[in-house]
């Protein structure tokens, strides 16, 4: 089955492969992770698995989820939910059976469950906002001539259109805009180490110190 936790991400680091090359690392905390619900297909019509992660104030969690924590036998107050996909056709009676150790609501997830040294897993998370940019650091634009009476054009992005025909700008033009904040999926980063509260992978991730992320394995 496929292999997935939240976690947030830690400490950004770096080691040393087999061959003595220099690679860098970031440690992903998954602790405290639980099994909150399990979507049915005959009930629900898809087959997923509901999973909540990060330790929170129990007055900023909403009485909907506060019920579903409840429903679930978890004392811990729990800040995010998320929900994983998995295909119907893999759902049994009598709950998830992960290498012959069944799981049921209101258990803590750890990631030697899913997860051992060498998988690969992509990460997704949500990418650090940059604010309002010009095409430069957006877009990678180059700028505008340096010389030649071009003194306020150096980061300028140039015409952005035609004249009468088409008379207007075409949609998708790359401009200048906020920059970052967008959703980002880093795939097939491979595990370096697991442990007890989280796991080591190769590569960085994205999002800042700190944010939820999404971590499945690849089949």
């Amino acid at each position: 089955m496929q292999g997935f936790i939240l976690g947030k991400k830690s400490e950004q680091s770096q080691s040393f492969d087999e061959a003595g090359f220099r690679i860098p690392t970031t440690f992903i905390v998954t602790s405290p992770c639980f099994i909150v619900d399990i979507k049915e297909p005959a009930r629900q019509g898809y087959f997923s698995v509901m999973l909540g992660f990060g330790q929170a104030k129990s007055k900023n969690i909403s009485k909907p989820n506060q019920g579903k924590l409840s429903k679930a036998g978890i004392k811990t107050p729990l800040r995010f939910l998320r929900e994983f996909r998995l295909e119907s056709d893999k759902f049994q009676k009598e709950g998830i059976v992960i290498n012959n150790h069944k799981i049921e609501p209101g258990e803590e997830l750890k990631p030697a469950f899913f997860f051992k040294q060498g998988d690969y897993v992509n990460v997704s998370g949500t990418a650090k906002g940059k604010g309002f940019q010009g095409v430069v650091k957006r877009h990678r634009f180059s700028g505008g001539p340096r010389t030649h009476g071009q003194s306020d054009r150096e980061r300028a992005p140039g015409s952005i259109g035609q004249t009468t025909t088409p008379g207007r700008v075409y949609k998708g033009k790359r401009m200048a805009g906020r920059m970052g904040g967008n959703r980002v999926t880093v795939k097939k980063l491979k595990i370096m180490e697991i442990k007890d509260d989280g796991i080591v992978v190769k590569g960085l991730v994205p999002g800042a110190k700190g944010g939820l992320l999404e971590i499945k394995k690849l089949k």
